[in-house]
């Protein structure tokens, strides 16, 4: 008998684990995946509940996402949803070592070609209401300084939300993406640092000036992040779509 799945990249660190520990903390059944098999596995002990699967891919190797999700691994599952989250972040600068394509690769078109391989399997589910998630992010909204190819894949996102939500919106599909600030994470910290470095300051001054620039003075922390997520994917959640979802406490309002 099959039992509803969710499918988490990115789900080693961060926001995807933490996501991962409320949903299968719900009942959900977890589909970890992410480039690395040992943190998706430690991801995987500290989850609630049985029959959660590891699922290793790189996202942006088309045929890696396709090879995972339509291999077998997935048979018995009926994928309610997708949270599309992973992503990579920090600085790229035009010449021999920039890193525009990497990060487009991942975070863009490697959102898109979960999405895509992920679509069958959402169409089959037996849920009245699927759901994509997509985390872009504030810069999204606002630019940086050497943060052009960030700036470029989560802006790049939120129209790919907003086109397919229209697109699927006929197979009771909702597609809404997350738009969060500083959230206490290991990409987070390193972002931080590296403005240090550039600043010539330490973290601890680097971190205190970037809060103040913040009106709740503060980092999100992962954990809230899984509660909204828990709230989008819930049987009570079936008009929202085409949304993206600002979380930043207060650095950017409309």
């Amino acid at each position: 008998m099959s039992k509803t799945s969710i499918l988490i990249t990115g789900a080693g660190t961060g926001i995807g684990a933490a996501t991962a520990e409320r949903l299968a903390a719900g009942g959900h059944r977890i589909i970890l995946s992410g480039r690395r098999k040992e943190p998706l596995e430690e991801v995987e002990e500290r989850l609630s509940g049985e029959d959660h699967l590891v699922l290793p891919m790189d996202v942006s190797d088309k045929e890696s996402v396709h090879d995972a999700l339509h291999g077998g691994a997935l048979d018995g599952h009926d994928l309610m949803a997708v949270f599309a989250n992973a992503g990579i972040g920090g600085e790229n600068h035009y010449g021999a070592d920039d890193r525009w394509e990497q990060i487009i690769d991942i975070n863009l078109s490697g959102v898109y070609y979960t999405i895509m391989e992920a679509l069958p399997l959402l169409k089959k589910s037996s849920s009245a209401f699927k759901h994509i998630l997509i985390t872009s992010s504030c810069l999204a909204r606002f630019g940086v300084p050497f943060y052009t190819a960030y700036c470029a894949s989560k802006s790049g996102l939120t129209g790919l939300t907003r086109a397919l939500a229209v697109e699927l919106a006929s197979d009771d599909i909702l597609v809404n993406a997350l738009l969060p600030g500083w959230v206490d994470t290991e990409m987070a910290r390193a972002g931080i640092q590296l403005l240090a470095d550039h600043q010539g300051k330490p973290y601890e001054e680097t971190h205190k000036e970037q809060m103040s620039f913040v009106p709740l003075g503060k980092m999100s922390e992962p954990e809230e992040l899984g509660n909204l997520v828990s709230y989008l994917f819930s049987p009570g959640q079936k008009s929202m779509t085409g949304q993206c979802i600002d979380f930043n406490n207060g650095s950017f309002m409309i």
